[in-house]
């Protein structure tokens, strides 16, 4: 994953990101900007995954973006 792409595009990507996660909150947006290898920890938390289930969907999530 290149993370120095993603935060250059950061703005685009939190959109499509809460579009397709919409239990992500602002402040969980904005701590994944800052530490953006902690999304899929945070999309675990919010949706009750697994860590291998959760990084599945952000990969996926981001090679459709």
């Amino acid at each position: 994953m290149n993370f120095e792409a993603i935060k250059g595009n950061w703005k685009q990507l939190s959109g499509k990101l809460k579009g397709e996660f919409a239990k992500l909150t602002d402040d969980d947006l904005k701590r994944i900007e800052a530490e953006f290898e902690q999304i899929s920890g945070v999309i675990q938390e919010r949706y009750g995954l697994a860590k291998e289930e959760a990084e599945a969907k952000v990969n996926e999530f981001l090679d459709k973006h």
